[in-house]
């Protein structure tokens, strides 16, 4: 199942637009937050924020490199040692490489999340479809990392750990602008739900 569109990026849906990850995930009361235009005890859907393309182009880079080089060696190496017939099995890496490509972004399409009153929930998976909710108050700590390769596309991971390892979640290729923002406010909501129990 895909959600999203290759046209997003990473801004948060329009309001009231249904998404197949929102479809899954019941509202209660206590999640609406009503606005001048809404009924109180009106529900509402979360509003499900896109990874940016950025994070897109640096796996298909990677991906890209790394079969490229194998599709290569696969053909020279035994091209030239066995003889031309056998540089045909260059074939197999190329066509994982062009598998991969469409996969990546049916990956990167499925990767959604949405900050609720109470929790955050994170979506993603295209078989195997899982969604993630991360109650503030069970945050015991929130990182923002950059590798290498990630810092050259201007991109961020932001690590959520709780108190139980099975819960602990990611959202990885965000601006770090974003990123930070999100650290800082899950931070706070999880230090105000803390102390609140």
């Amino acid at each position: 199942m895909e959600t999203g569109s290759p046209h997003d990026t990473g801004t948060a849906d329009a309001p009231g637009t249904p998404t197949p990850a929102t479809a899954d995930v019941p509202a209660t009361d206590a999640d609406a937050e009503p606005d001048a235009g809404t009924k109180p005890g009106a529900r509402t859907e979360p509003v499900w924020h896109a990874l940016p393309p950025g994070l897109l182009t640096m796996r298909r880079l990677l991906l890209v490199v790394w079969l490229g080089l194998l599709t290569l060696a696969t053909a020279l190496v035994p091209g030239l040692l066995a003889g031309p017939a056998w540089g045909a099995f260059a074939v197999l890496p190329l066509a994982l490489l062009l598998w991969g490509w469409v996969m990546l972004e049916r990956n990167w399409r499925s990767w959604r999340y949405a900050e609720r009153a109470d929790d955050l929930l994170i979506s993603r998976g295209v078989l195997w479809h899982e969604e993630t909710v991360v109650p503030y108050g069970r945050m015991q700590l929130v990182e923002v990392t950059s590798g290498p390769v990630e810092r050259h596309f201007g991109l961020a991971s932001v690590q959520l750990h709780t108190a139980a390892a099975a819960t602990d979640a990611t959202i990885p290729g965000l601006d770090p602008d974003e990123a930070e923002r999100l650290r800082d406010r899950l931070t706070e909501l999880g230090e105000a739900r803390s102390a609140g129990l």
